[in-house]
């Protein structure tokens, strides 16, 4: 939902809803706060009983200093950070020359902060189809919700997010917000963090692994039917008028997916055109479809897709 994106600003390309502010490529965080819309702080105040009009020990507001907005109801434990200390630890990325800041923005009125930023580090797939590193952290102002840093590939030639084939609990780091973002968190996360870095080489292998093997066409339908239309597993010989139109879609995109030509015929495109459908085909809500990729279920069918396209083609 384009309403859903409050503020943001964008290095290179303009983004699929046409909003935000355009910066350059060499934008230091402390410029991305100002340009994205993030330069205001959140506010812990307490809650007025309605009933009784007396202050709650127990429980909070959080409210935004910049209109009074409020954005989440909280507990006596929580710990707010500021938009300014998510963007911070970018910083010594972006001095160093390793990172480069792409986008941040403000979503659901403020409750969810983003930014994504891209590492110097990639790789081509055989020496054509390019793999780019980002840094994607998430940022909540809401009860219940972990800050959440996670390294994610890119495919170029699609803008596939393939975030989760670096799978599991080393490829991101969690804080709930018990605690403050100071140095030795920040130094923690970077820790966390240079593991799942690590596995970009693990990913390449595994990406090289599936551009060399080619599917069957029985393979193929089993492959997309156990990950969306798993009614039919049990088929013998399912027939295309049993196909859902999510199936269709992925047939079609397989052939005409951006990059189509390159590693045709293997399990590499295979796993894209579910990513790619998954990416830019499935649902009517861009924005509420990147969400559920990066925070949800559609993150979790990405996983569960790489793990069954390693096992078809590691037989």
């Amino acid at each position: 939902m384009v309403a859903n994106v409050e503020t943001m600003a964008y290095a290179g390309q303009k983004p699929w809803h046409g909003l935000g502010h355009k910066v350059g490529h060499d934008v230091t965080p402390e410029q991305m706060e100002l340009v994205a819309g993030l330069d205001w702080n959140v506010n812990k105040v307490p809650f007025n009983n309605p009933v009784t009009g007396q202050q709650s020990e127990d429980y909070f507001v959080l409210v935004r200093d910049s209109d009074g907005k409020e954005l989440s109801p909280c507990g006596h434990s929580y710990v707010p950070v500021q938009n300014r200390q998510a963007l911070g630890f970018f910083k010594k990325f972006t001095e160093s020359g390793d990172m480069t800041l792409e986008t941040a923005g403000s979503l659901d009125g403020g409750r969810r902060i983003f930014v994504l930023a891209k590492t110097s580090e990639s790789f081509a797939i055989k020496g054509k189809d390019k793999i780019d590193s980002y840094l994607f952290c998430y940022h909540p102002h809401i009860w219940g919700q972990s800050l959440k840093i996670m390294w994610t590939p890119i495919r170029v030639v699609c803008q596939n997010t393939l975030m989760q084939a670096l799978d599991g609990k080393s490829a991101e780091f969690r804080m709930p917000h018990v605690q403050e973002f100071d140095a030795n968190i920040q130094f923690k996360a970077e820790t966390a963090l240079g593991l799942a870095h690590n596995k970009m080489s693990e990913f390449k292998e595994q990406s090289e692994l599936l551009a060399s093997k080619e599917y069957t066409d029985k393979d193929l339908w089993k492959y997309w039917i156990a990950l969306f239309q798993p009614s039919l597993k049990n088929e013998n010989n399912p027939t295309p008028e049993m196909f859902s139109r999510t199936l269709e879609y992925l047939n079609n995109t397989i052939h005409t997916q951006p990059g189509a030509t390159l590693f045709k015929n293997t399990w590499w495109q295979a796993l894209n055109a579910v990513t790619y459908y998954i990416d830019h085909q499935s649902g009517r809500d861009r924005d509420a479809t990147m969400t559920s990729v990066w925070l949800g279920p559609k993150g979790a069918l990405k996983r569960r897709a790489l793990h069954s396209a390693l096992e078809y083609a590691g037989r």
